[in-house]
């Protein structure tokens, strides 16, 4: 047996010397897929099956595209030339450049980025007279983009496909849309796939080249690919049939991106007599960790099926920790701790990463590292506080606390668009400059004098108006709900819910975050200097750091130790995918749970909390149902939180989609309806003198439950929960 064959266990052998007709390879996590996907590559032209030009090889990044090339080469022993490989955008790109006057392009033809995507757009929406305000352009793009997924372009779209968008006008300005692309002699991203497979469809002469070029095809994350992606791989394996895919099922956790994990479940459908392959040695997990993780994933009913079990790695291993605390700082604080205690035991930060469903959440995990001293990183995104969004919100805070803050005026003052084009900003910052006045004086005197004028005007007017409004209900009604009205008011919260790109929930979503954040300030002053002296925080220059990222992000990443927190319900399962995708959404989001818990290689640290706080009002929560889907043999559970669900309040929806910012009446919640919570250290009567640690000195004005109503000496009336104090 050759070296490179050696290495590999019975099914990955199998996997790799499987090389007449289709193949699917089932690679569960940690399974070793790469390996067999790149193996087989190099045993096919090892064998003289094929020549390195006749092995097609397809992966979704050009990160897994270079370390296909690179292993291959390895194993060769020379660098390997002359590859198809690469990502199918690289591949669609190579083929129809050298096919472009097939739909009326050159060879030469240009590929557009999504803001020149986005522009063109808005450019063919002006000419068909269609009002940018009311119909969102990115709203558009994603139409399209989910048509070209889909292999449809104008002339396939269907009835049954149709939106109404600008009154059911989408299919005449897509159609518009590929007649500027063609006119300009471009493509967009959707194109490269999108024409090539018409090409193959509609010309059988081209067709039958690639089919004979191409002796063997190799596919990997089979479970991600879009409708487009499998119609473009089906026609060119209709030939010779030796196409492998290499997937999981299990981690088919991009539907939103438009795949579509029927595609791997019907394989065997697609390509009759074909082999499947299970690799289910799994050499990253420990036992308990994959038994959990089966046990969760064998809920779900589109599936074929499989079971990881160890390969050689540690059988015994630490249960799952599933861990139920009573709010959401808390959960924060149990994080930390366990952090600074294992790094203290010497666990490599970098070996421990915080999974997280939504965006929004790494906030409070960030602020707690920071108070400790813990490096971290946030992969796949930025940190909170550098996000758009958050730092368009924040600079409007500034101008609401110091109108002459000439920077933070000047990045809101046209967001959301306000009618007022660079000659305006220009002359804005000329009187500024001439009269020696803040940005925001300049601006109402251009208004009153005439320099701008129609909407524009009356935009203008009514922000500066909004700002001496806004800072009047400062002392009124506080500052949360201040800057919650004044988000809401200003446009800039409608402007991310008219944007229907697939960020925008979760744009919406850290609005919620950064307006729940302000309740834990005494003012916003406070909270503006909390916010500089993070971002003062420099990016700490050490490799040694605490991963932050959401569980899309984690897919392909493995760490010792994982922390999976907000297992509830609404937050995780999303309730917005479920509501959106019903039952489909649901197994999507135990998938996803599934990937979370095979990222960790020793330990996995599930949490809950009973409360958290939404909007800066506390709203109980309801632990997931994933929690009771996971194996009790494996799974160790304490803290405080742990309680059944039937005494749970029937349905809160944790994380509605709907605005405003500030629930402006709190819910309540009777007596009888609270969950378990830590036992008192100390009860307080009206009258008591008590003490907390931010807002000092008070009285107690009243008691509900575990929450005390507090008349503070300087804060003035808050109400905090009775453990936060004690007696003066």
């Amino acid at each position: 047996m050759t070296a490179y064959l050696a290495r590999l266990n019975a099914e990955q052998r199998e996997a790799v010397e499987t090389l007449d007709g289709p193949l699917l390879v089932l690679a569960g996590a940690g399974t070793g897929k790469t390996r067999v996907l790149t193996t087989r590559f190099a045993h096919i032209l090892l064998t003289g099956r094929a020549y390195p030009g006749q092995v097609l090889a397809v992966t979704f990044t050009n990160k897994a595209a270079r370390e296909m090339r690179e292993r291959v080469g390895a194993i060769l022993g020379r660098p390997a030339e002359g590859l198809w490989l690469g990502t199918f955008h690289a591949l669609g790109a190579r083929m129809l450049r050298r096919h472009a006057e097939q739909v009326g392009l050159t060879a030469s033809f240009n590929i557009l980025d999504a803001d020149d995507q986005l522009r063109l757009l808005k450019q063919v929406m002006e000419a068909a007279r269609v009002d940018a305000k009311r119909w969102a352009p990115q709203a558009l793009m994603a139409i399209i983009q989910r048509w070209k997924d889909r292999g449809l372009p104008p002339g396939r779209v269907t009835a049954a496909e149709g939106t109404d968008f600008a009154n059911g006008r989408a299919l005449e300005l897509y159609a518009a849309y590929q007649e500027r692309l063609r006119s300009l002699n471009t493509a967009d991203f959707g194109d490269l796939l999108l024409h090539m497979t018409e090409i193959l469809r509609t010309q059988p002469d081209i067709l039958a080249e690639y089919q004979r070029r191409f002796r063997f095809l190799l596919v990997d994350e089979y479970q991600d690919t879009n409708v487009v992606q499998y119609l473009w791989l089906r026609l060119l394996a209709q030939a010779h049939r030796n196409i492998c895919c290499v997937g999981d099922d299990d981690q088919s956790i991009y539907s939103w991106r438009g795949a579509e994990v029927e595609n791997i479940l019907r394989f065997e459908h697609d390509f009759p007599g074909a082999r499947i392959v299970r690799l289910e040695r799994n050499y990253r997990s420990t036992a308990p960790i994959l038994a959990a993780a089966a046990g969760l994933i064998a809920h779900n009913e589109g599936r074929l099926g499989k079971t990881l079990r160890p390969g050689g790695n540690d059988a015994e291993g630490e249960r799952v920790s599933v861990v139920g605390l009573w709010d959401s700082d808390e959960e924060a604080r149990m994080v930390g701790e366990r952090v600074e205690s294992l790094r203290r035991s010497g666990h490599a930060l970098a070996e421990m990463a915080v999974l997280v469903r939504a965006g929004f959440q790494t906030r409070a995990f960030e602020e707690r590292l920071i108070t400790l001293g813990v490096p971290y990183r946030v992969v796949g995104g930025l940190r909170f506080y550098e996000r758009a969004e958050i730092r368009d919100a924040i600079a409007y805070m500034r101008v609401l606390h110091q109108p002459a803050d000439d920077l933070a005026f000047e990045r809101i003052v046209n967001l959301p668009r306000r009618g007022l084009g660079e000659q305006a900003l220009r002359s804005m910052h000329q009187i500024a400059r001439d009269r020696g006045v803040p940005l925001t004086v300049a601006a109402a005197a251009m208004a009153a004098e005439g320099g701008v004028r129609g909407r524009a005007r009356e935009a203008l007017q009514a922000l500066l108006t909004g700002f001496s409004r806004w800072r009047d209900r400062l002392a009124e009604e506080g500052h949360v709900a201040t800057v919650a009205g004044m988000l809401d008011d200003s446009g800039y919260t409608e402007m991310w819910r008219q944007d229907k790109s697939p960020e925008a929930p979760g744009r919406l979503e850290n609005l919620k975050e950064l307006v729940r954040a302000l309740a834990d300030f005494e003012s916003l002053p406070g909270f503006l200097d909390h916010v500089s002296l993070v971002m003062e925080n420099e990016e700490n220059a050490e490799t040694d750091r605490v991963g932050l990222m959401t569980l899309h992000a984690a897919k392909g990443l493995e760490f010792d130790t994982v922390f999976l927190p907000g297992w509830e319900e609404g937050l995780f399962p999303n309730q917005r995918a479920m509501d959106e995708n019903g039952a489909k959404g649901l197994e999507e989001e135990r998938r996803l749970a599934y990937v979370g818990l095979t990222r960790a290689r020793r330990r996995a640290i599930v949490s809950h909390a009973a409360n958290r706080r939404i909007y800066a009002n506390w709203q109980t929560s309801i632990p997931s149902r994933f929690l009771d889907e996971l194996p009790d043999e494996q799974v160790e559970r304490s803290g405080t939180g742990g309680w059944e669900r039937e005494r749970m309040i029937a349905a809160p929806v944790a994380f509605p989609g709907q605005f405003p910012l500030l629930a402006r009446r709190p819910k309540v919640v009777e007596e009888w309806e609270q969950p378990g919570r830590p036992p008192r250290t100390a009860t307080f009567a009206v009258g008591a003198r008590v003490f907390h640690q931010k807002f000092g000195y008070g009285t107690v004005t009243a008691t509900s439950d575990d929450r005390l109503d507090i008349a503070f000496d300087k804060a003035g009336p808050k109400r905090v929960l009775d453990r936060f104090v004690d007696p003066a």
